[in-house]
């Protein structure tokens, strides 16, 4: 009679550690959800200058060029828009049709100029190479030429465990890894912010790197700044594919439906 108690006990024992143990391992624990921790890793340095290089132009990127002068009427037919439009606000759709889309032989063709070669170029060598053409080509120093040039807009896709997934454009020249998902809403809690994947394009090829986001060491990695075009996937947690819950409440809600579920079909095979 005693060593069926033991008997008993013991196997409740088993039972309540297995419960502990299932119950713990299916959350969330709060470390894999802060990002950039003090993990001994990082580095009291500036970022790596490799991170920080300009980005430099590649087929399909779409560029906006406005050229002016003391006289406007003396550039306006290197422009492919007018000054009225020139003047207001761009939007991506707008820069689309009146930019220079960079065709399969890296050129931009643009009016009286022609083909202009920009493949591999940064925005700010362009600018220098129009504005030498039209220099040496068009005009004296005296009509003060002035050229921009731009993006049109920072584009990059975002998939996975992220709350708002897509293609995404912000209007501004450099951009993070941390601002391109603020920007989408955050990653899931059932997202894994140690391997964030990021495949990047090159001319010779993509190549995709993995940072850990809930380390301070990300901001020294080559993708913590990204470029545009950029592809950023979230994996999704063990937890997410164990259907346990995230939370302790969601876990521990799984578990007792589980034992709801075990004790019923017990006490129905047992009639």
């Amino acid at each position: 009679m005693f060593a069926k108690l033991v008997t008993r006990m013991n196997n409740r024992f088993v039972y309540i550690l297995l419960l502990f143990i299932v119950f713990f391992t299916s959350c969330v624990p709060s470390k894999d959800l802060i990002y950039l921790q003090n993990k001994g890793t990082a580095v009291k340095d500036t970022v790596s200058q490799i991170a920080l290089k300009p980005y430099r132009l590649q087929v399909n990127d779409v560029v906006v060029i406005n050229i002016k002068s003391i006289d406007p009427k003396l550039v306006e037919i290197f422009s492919a828009t007018n000054a009225t439009q020139a003047s207001q606000a761009q939007t991506f759709e707008s820069s689309y049709f009146n930019g220079y889309s960079i065709n399969d032989h890296g050129n931009i063709r643009m009016p009286i100029l022609g083909e202009v070669n920009v493949l591999g170029f940064t925005v700010e060598e362009v600018r220098q190479k129009i504005e030498s053409l039209l220099l040496t080509n068009y005009f004296k120093k005296e009509a003060e030429i002035f050229v921009k040039v731009k993006l049109s807009g920072f584009r990059y896709t975002i998939n996975g465990e992220i709350k708002t997934p897509g293609y995404k454009i912000l209007y501004q020249d450099k951009v993070n890894i941390m601002e391109a998902i603020a920007n989408s809403g955050d990653i899931e809690v059932t997202g894994n912010r140690k391997e964030v994947k990021v495949i990047r394009q090159f001319p010779q090829g993509t190549e995709t790197f993995t940072i850990d986001l809930t380390d301070a060491a990300a901001v020294n990695s080559p993708v913590y700044y990204l470029q545009p075009n950029d592809y950023i996937y979230i994996q999704p947690l063990k937890q997410k594919t164990w259907g346990t819950g995230t939370t302790g409440i969601q876990s521990l809600g799984t578990i007792i439906t589980i034992l709801s579920l075990a004790t019923t079909t017990f006490l129905l095979l047992k009639k």
